[in-house]
């Protein structure tokens, strides 16, 4: 059978017309804050209409696409806002990435433009698309009038567009509509009741779509947008003193931190009312007594973030795992067999998603948009004519609620981020000295997942696991990159000819060597390799190990900066890290740090060299 819910009517308003509106009737109101930074919503129209009016000169249009290469920002916030404005298509692109991925995605996705900072000009390589420089072309950007801006774009033309990871060694992009988006806005904005007095957190990287939702609903209602710094947003206790600091009523923290979250104490009075998660399987209830609501949340990319919602009732008033909730408004369910026909009641079988919020499919990739997306059976009554074929098993729960049930093929997701492991092994079988490989994932439900491959090397190569690394990390993001990797003689396979993932070995004893070991030379890099090893989960770290090719991510990056900050009184940037990933390269930049700082006639009186030895 299917579950199908039917929800409100779209909304007349669009999100620029929406945010002028704002800015008409309470332009001193505030629409964004970071740090020191605050941002207006009469400044937010101003700067996003003179932006949108540059990149309207450069071509700028319905369905073209602009990149914007900015960290999670004020300015990135801006951009996206202006690129909607124009009636184009934004793609997020995060500065961490490697260039040769980036590149990948602007060429692929035709992108006219792409808005940048200097200080990300090393990760952009040349091409066909203008550069919009922010710093560069300010001058020039607020010459513009700042008047309202007629894009030209209705609902049927494209929002955003999101890569997200691929089985055939390539990402691939996702196209979702203005009209996706506005019905995920408008049920948002009915769902958890936002008004403009909310304040809402902006904590998802630019390149996952949560992002997407943790923004243009709140801004479509007035409401302000608060980003936390780097160095807070993963960390579970300073991230929820940041929470009640900042008085955040609404928040999506991704699964894994949540569930930490709401272990922890928080103060009766806090502001906060709603805290959202997904992005992966929610194994725990909240304790009693919490004063906010935790609410869990399911959605493919390809359904514009959210296709599921539900509140999480709290332990003792039900024992049984989370579900992932109903269907959101204007958004269509079926629970199907092999042949796509409906299982019975309580039956497990692939979750299939219509309605309003399907994408429109992929860029440049009929083939598999015609694959994933597919015409449905039985399209009766309001029933959606086209379905999105998930790969999650499901079952409907008597309740009405649909429970996760995992994935029926080898995609996986590690700290929200979907990742297909065919991926990885398509870029590691491009290496000369690899004849085979796969790739699984180590962890069990709740605890920390870790990528191992499983490589099958030519007789006479002789690498260390840095080779590889370094390999995947011009290729992949960091998050893909295998903490471990181990050298087998052959693969073992099912009878089918299939890889068998069940009987690959522990990765005890026979893994490929690390790099010689150098250890660390003075005092700071004997205390910050101190600092490493248990976030790492490694015995030793050397002067010349990366982190990110130890196993590192940028989430454990910001626990490093927490580390560091505690322990040397000086603060760090995340893209320094990316910038000098080496334990030698961290400790020459906290060096200067301590330098800079004792030569400060401000703090020199109060600090010595000796505080950080």
């Amino acid at each position: 059978m299917s579950t199908r819910l039917s929800g409100i009517a779209a909304m007349e308003f669009c999100v620029p017309q929406l945010v002028a509106r704002h800015a008409a009737s309470s332009p001193d109101s505030l629409a964004m804050v970071a740090g020191a930074e605050r941002l207006s919503y009469a400044e937010l129209e101003l700067r996003s209409n003179q932006l949108a009016e540059h990149l309207r000169s450069l071509g700028a249009g319905p369905d073209v696409l602009v990149g914007i290469l900015l960290e999670r920002s004020i300015a990135s916030v801006i951009s996206s806002l202006a690129v909607l404005k124009a009636g184009a298509a934004y793609l997020p692109l995060d500065p961490v990435l490697p260039p040769d991925r980036l590149a990948f995605m602007l060429r692929d996705s035709g992108a006219a433009a792409v808005i940048t900072r200097q200080s990300f000009s090393g990760k952009l390589v040349a091409g066909a698309w203008h550069v919009v420089n922010l710093d560069a072309d300010a001058e020039r950007i607020a010459s513009y009038s700042g008047s309202a801006v007629d894009g030209g774009a209705d609902s049927n033309h494209l929002a955003y567009v999101i890569y997200t990871s691929g089985s055939t060694g390539q990402p691939k992009g996702v196209e979702i509509t203005r009209g996706s988006l506005q019905n995920l806005i408008d049920w948002h904005l009915r769902a958890f009741e936002v008004t403009s007095s909310d304040r809402a957190s902006l904590l998802a990287s630019v390149s996952f779509d949560a992002a997407v939702w943790e923004l243009w609903p709140y801004l479509a209602a007035g409401a302000s947008v608060n980003i936390p710094p780097d160095a807070v947003r993963t960390q579970v206790e300073p991230l929820r003193d940041w929470l009640v600091a900042q008085k955040i009523s609404i928040s999506f923290v991704a699964t894994p931190l949540a569930e930490l979250m709401v272990q922890l104490p928080w103060p009766a009075a806090t502001s906060l009312r709603i805290l959202l998660t997904g992005a992966d399987t929610l194994h725990i209830r909240p304790p009693q007594g919490l004063p906010f609501t935790l609410v869990n949340n399911y959605g493919p990319t390809e359904c514009t973030v959210v296709a599921t919602s539900g509140a999480v009732a709290a332990s003792g008033a039900d024992s049984r795992q989370p579900s992932i909730g109903c269907a959101i408004d204007q958004t269509t369910l079926y629970i199907l067999d092999e042949q796509m026909r409906p299982v019975p009641h309580g039956t497990s079988g692939e979750l299939y998603i219509g309605g309003s919020g399907l994408a429109r499919g992929y860029r440049n990739r009929p083939e598999l948009t015609a694959e994933k997306f597919v015409s449905n059976p039985s399209p009766n009554g309001s029933g959606s004519a086209r379905l999105y074929r998930t790969g999650d098993r499901a079952r409907q729960l008597s309740n009405g609620e649909i429970e996760f049930l995992g994935r029926l093929d080898d995609q996986i997701k590690i700290r929200g981020y979907r990742i297909e492991l065919d991926e990885i092994s398509s870029v590691l079988d491009s290496h000369p000295d690899v004849k085979a490989s796969t790739v699984t994932v180590t962890g069990a439900d709740g605890e920390e997942k870790r990528l191992v491959a499983y490589l099958v090397l030519a007789a006479e190569a002789k690498p260390t696991a840095n080779v590889f690394r370094e390999h995947l990390q011009s290729r992949v993001p960091d998050y893909m990159i295998p903490a471990t990797f181990v050298r087998l003689n052959a693969l073992p396979l099912t009878t089918n000819g299939k890889v068998d993932r069940a009987a690959l070995p522990a990765p005890n004893g026979n893994a490929v060597p690390e790099d010689a070991y150098v250890a660390p030379r003075g005092v700071v890099e004997q205390r910050l390799a101190e600092l490493i090893a248990p976030l790492l989960h490694v015995d030793r770290v050397g002067a010349n190990d990366n982190f990110f090719l130890l196993g590192g991510h940028s989430l454990l990056g910001t626990q490093l900066l927490t580390r560091i900050s505690e322990s040397f009184g000086v603060e760090l940037s995340l893209l320094m890290i990316f910038d000098h990933p080496t334990l030698a390269g961290m400790s020459a930049e906290i060096e200067k740090l301590i330098l800079a700082k004792l030569d400060d006639p401000a703090t020199a009186a109060s600090q010595s060299a000796g505080d950080y030895r």
